[in-house]
């Protein structure tokens, strides 16, 4: 990129959609993992457990995520 080039910037609205999606694709898996686990196993501390390391793993993912779904072409 030269120095007469702009970077396009995003939108409010851009930024608040593309958040959003962000934050589904990290919550949704956890949530849904713990419901599961606890419902399968009927124990409520290994279901949050459960959740929270898939939680975690969805958030080492997120930033190569957010570096594809925030960068307007």
């Amino acid at each position: 990129m030269t120095n007469d080039e702009k970077p396009i910037k995003l939108t409010k609205r851009e930024i608040i959609l593309r958040g959003t999606i962000i934050s589904v694709i990290i919550t949704v898996p956890s949530l849904v993992a713990f419901v599961i686990i606890w419902i399968l196993f009927d124990n409520l501390i290994f279901g949050a457990i459960t959740g929270a390391v898939i939680h975690f793993i969805a958030m080492g993912f997120s930033f190569k995520i957010s570096k594809k779904i925030l960068i307007k072409k």
